[in-house]
């Protein structure tokens, strides 16, 4: 085999292992919440992902930087909710849920995600 042969296939695995743990084994900041906690909007949500305990009313306040329009609505589809968040102001969310589990949100268009951890 040529050196260029074995130059491209060592490029090559190198290109998939990268591919691999960029978008599978990257991990999620969780972030522990015991009353209440600020979620940055701004080209996603910031903290993405939060763990808040089971029973216990939690206060999510959004702020939403990013003129995006596609950012200006969060939804939590497991907690019937859908507010506008209108641009540099705090929208606030209550919740308390009942059951253990994961929750996800995202913006309007379902482009952005973050994720609610109950336990």
């Amino acid at each position: 085999m040529s050196l260029d042969k074995i130059i491209v296939i060592i490029f090559g695995i190198l290109g998939i292992a990268f591919t691999y743990w960029f978008f599978l084994m990257k991990k999620e900041k969780e972030v522990v919440v015991s009353e209440s906690v600020d979620i940055i909007v701004e080209g996603g949500y910031s903290p993405e992902v939060i763990s808040v305990p089971k029973g216990k009313t939690t206060k999510i306040n959004f702020i939403r930087k990013d003129k995006s329009d596609c950012l200006e609505e969060v939804i939590l589809p497991d907690f019937k909710v859908r507010k506008h968040l209108p641009l540099n102001q705090k929208v606030t969310i209550e919740i308390t849920p009942n059951t253990s589990g994961e929750f996800r949100f995202s913006c309007g268009m379902n482009m952005f995600h973050g994720k609610i951890i109950v336990h």
